[in-house]
């Protein structure tokens, strides 16, 4: 049995330019003018305590809790009238239904993002398995979050197949011993050679001829 593991921001949804916007914003009010490299480096595919620890630096956890509640608020409320799924996904999750196959969210972002998004969507449905950021006491890239979603679909790493975007995610997923398929929403193909596949949305691919390829 091979199981499928999403993450969320960049792959269900791309909501990154959305974050991105957030981010600055966010982080321009506090005196830190990000760059493109910046975000990349210190910030896309990881949690809010490890980023705002990689700008911040050693903060409390009231004013970090603070931080985070604040910059997730002003993504929602950027994004709550563009948000839709990637293309192709629906399909892709019809056909994993009626193939049988296991399938988790495991993202970085909080549960007041992960239910915005599946509220929004109506794909909470498809998900019987989420894993956000409360689940994990170490963010991407340390493997430990999609070790708990293959342990959560009771499968062992190696039969799961993880879709990223981040190239922390990937090298998580990686580090899991996953197969790991990277969406272009956020990383261009070349940046993301350390996966399994490269592809640019759903439509490029199906499940029966994904496993059949990965395995």
């Amino acid at each position: 049995m091979v199981g499928f593991i999403f993450d969320m921001d960049g792959v269900i949804i791309d909501s990154n330019p959305f974050h991105k916007i957030a981010l600055k914003q966010f982080c321009q009010k506090y005196g830190h003018d990000l760059s493109e490299e910046q975000l990349r480096e210190k910030i896309y595919g990881r949690t809010n305590k490890d980023w705002i620890a990689n700008v911040f630096g050693q903060i409390d956890e009231a004013k970090l809790r603070s931080y985070a509640d604040e910059k997730e608020a002003l993504f929602r409320k950027l994004y709550e009238h563009d948000i839709h799924v990637l293309n192709g996904l629906i399909s892709f999750l019809e056909a994993m239904d009626r193939l049988g196959i296991p399938r988790a969210i495991a993202t970085s972002a909080p549960r007041a993002n992960v239910d915005f998004t599946v509220g929004r969507t109506g794909i909470e449905k498809y998900f019987p398995v989420i894993l956000d950021d409360s689940f994990v006491s170490k963010g991407k890239p340390d493997p430990e979050i999609y070790l708990k979603a293959a342990a959560a679909l009771k499968l062992a790493p190696g039969n799961c197949v993880v879709f990223e975007d981040s190239l922390s995610g990937v090298a998580a997923g990686k580090a899991a011993g996953c197969k790991v398929v990277g969406i272009t929403t956020t990383h261009s193909i070349e940046e993301l050679s350390e996966t399994d596949l490269v592809v640019g949305d759903f439509r490029e691919i199906e499940p029966k001829a994904l496993i059949t390829k990965l395995f």
